[in-house]
């Protein structure tokens, strides 16, 4: 599965990469040429310097200034040729590698907001994380040693040329030993492969649980659940701790043969050199180039082995990324328009829904809510009354039957067109962490500081608004931390009231504001939006409910009734008792 594998995916992934930033590739690229020339260039200035001024200066006893002064401006020239290129080298790999990870994070993010709800269902959210921020990481990771990589690979072929140059027998070591890093290489990446795809995904799951952990903070601590909390994140921390522990260990053993092998060289080109200088078949300064040329390839070599040596965890991170921007499932939407202005009628026309592969949530559900009015939909926990919410946004789409927006099936309207008619306010309110005319508005063009003070009004949000430090200007931290349930709920409904919908759902909107702010916010919404707005709402308090102009009563996924509040209760056992108890447990509790 791994293997040669790994480094075929790890090079297509570099490859990729070039692709994506060729520009800054070349600077670097160049800037890696540039200093491995320069390193060739200097062993073989060190060698003339010592043939020219050292050897003189110790068998004769004198050297020439014009000789030593020769010998320091070609030093420092190459010397500063390095320089340039060492900072090409940096700023291209540097500004590669960042530039990429941004462009991938975007894409990632980007992706997450086309697939749909349905898809977002089956991953958890930290892991979602884990893959826009450590696996995007991790896929470019090789990117910042890779022009270094590239210089050093002219360095070598260079550096044999110069030693085929020098001496034919020198040459020999070379090329046995620059092989040999490039086949502990290839044994490093079969071994280490499955051990950084499995750390990979680990960290995922560190990720998730975190994030689980953190959004349930409140649920953790009222449930006295902290050190099953702990126990349970760090299970998996070990997990992961193992599992990179056990990709170090290997790694730990491949870096000090990286080390060595150059070292080797150096040794090998010394004691054969000696030999080849005893019997006059070289010269001193052939030997001296040839020695220094091995011990300054030692640092070079290792870019190779780095890249190589983060191939497997690129592979990994970018196969994860890859899951993300090539999955499947994404809503296609339409170009149509709803006609005409004001309230719309919203229909479900047989309508089935299942979650993956469950038992359907909805079954043959048809549902007509008139143009301009207000249509309650009570029922039990897990009868479908969200679900049937999320298809009137479409959120998710019905496995058969039709939802439609004055006839108009809603699969084919344009996302713009779908936004501007329906707004939904979902039962979890969801602040931004911005101002509360930021939330209210969401940056829509239409929708000014008149209308975020009008949306505020009628979700009966401007007296406590009003008594914040800046009043709407006022920062609410993130997931408004510093509102109350009841006033997050009441900014996500201004929110959906900025807009002017003609369709406004709201799913259990309301029910963490008191029963007389609910009801003074529906009844201020009815008479506000008069003919202007079909709303349909999820609702279980009698005061609620008794305001709308009609009743849908659902029960395990089907339409058991409907007609007007009263008349229900007088013909509908079930829904008299669901009422009632629901009646009954808002009294308990107050």
């Amino acid at each position: 599965m791994y293997g040669g594998g790994v480094l075929g995916r790890g090079l297509r992934v570099l490859g990729r990469a070039i692709r994506d930033e060729p520009v800054t590739f070349a600077v670097g690229a160049l800037g890696s040429v540039l200093f491995a020339l320069m390193t060739v260039a200097s062993a073989k200035v060190i060698g003339a310097v010592v043939g020219s001024v050292a050897v003189p200066a110790i068998t004769a006893g004198r050297v020439t200034a014009g000789a030593l002064a020769l010998g320091a401006a070609a030093i420092l020239g190459v010397s500063l040729l390095k320089i340039i290129g060492i900072f090409g080298r940096r700023l291209g790999a540097g500004a590669m590698q960042y530039r990429l990870q941004a462009r991938y994070r975007r894409e990632v993010t980007a992706r997450y907001l086309d697939l749909p709800v349905s898809w977002h269902h089956r991953h958890p959210t930290g892991s979602l994380l884990s893959v826009a921020n450590n696996d995007v990481e991790s896929a470019y990771m090789p990117i910042a040693p890779l022009p270094f990589a590239v210089g050093t690979v002219t360095m070598l072929l260079a550096a044999i040329v110069s030693l085929l140059v020098t001496d034919w027998v020198l040459a020999v070591v070379g090329l046995l030993v620059f092989p040999a890093v490039f086949a502990v290489n290839v044994v490093y990446s079969r071994r280490s492969a499955p051990l950084q795809a499995r750390a990979q995904r680990l960290r995922g799951d560190v990720a998730a649980v975190a994030h689980e952990s953190f959004d349930g903070a409140l649920v953790v601590k009222t449930a006295g659940r902290e050190a099953a909390e702990t126990a349970r994140f760090a299970a998996v921390s070990d997990e992961l701790r193992d599992a990179s522990i056990a990709a170090g260990r290997v790694r730990g053993l491949f870096d000090p043969l990286m080390d060595a092998l150059p070292n080797l060289g150096t040794l090998a080109v010394l004691v054969v050199g000696g030999i080849r200088l005893a019997g006059n078949d070289i010269q001193v300064q052939d030997l001296v180039g040839a020695a220094f040329l091995f011990s300054v390839l030692a640092f070079p070599v290792r870019a190779i082995g780095w890249v190589l040596g983060d191939l497997p965890r690129s592979v990994a991170g970018w196969e994860r990324v890859h899951g993300v921007l090539s999955a499947t499932g994404e809503m296609r939407y339409g170009t149509g328009e709803v006609p005409g202005a004001g309230a719309v009628a919203l229909s479900f026309d047989d309508v089935t829904f299942a979650y993956g592969d469950g038992e359907p949530v909805l079954r043959g559900v048809t549902v007509d809510v008139p143009a301009g009015r207000t249509v309650a939909v009570v029922g039990a926990t897990g009868s479908g009354k969200s679900t049937l919410t999320a298809l009137a946004a479409r959120l998710v789409d019905p496995g058969s039957g039709r939802v439609t927006l004055d006839g108009v099936d809603v699969r084919e309207l344009s996302a713009p067109a779908l936004a501007r008619t329906v707004a939904l306010v979902s039962q979890v309110p969801f602040v931004f962490d911005d101002t509360v005319a930021g939330n209210v508005a969401l940056d829509r063009a239409h929708v000014g500081p008149d209308e975020v003070a009008a949306a505020l009004a009628l979700a009966q949000a401007d007296g406590f608004v009003g008594a914040l430090p800046d009043g709407a200007d006022t920062p609410v931290g993130e997931r408004g931390t510093s509102l109350s349930g009841g006033q997050r709920q009441r900014i996500t409904l201004a929110r959906g009231l900025a807009g002017r919908p003609r369709l406004l759902v709201l799913d259990d909107a309301t029910s963490a504001v008191d029963p007389r702010v609910e009801s003074a916010i529906l009844a201020g919404l009815r008479r506000a939006a008069g003919a202007d707005t079909t709303v349909l709402v999820v609702a279980y308090r009698r005061a609620t409910i008794a305001l709308a102009d009609e009743v849908v009563y659902l029960d395990e996924g089907r339409v058991v009734a409907r007609g007007p509040h009263q008349e229900l209760l007088a013909t509908v056992p079930g829904y008299a008792a669901l009422v009632t108890a629901y009646e009954t447990a808002e009294e308990v509790s107050a």
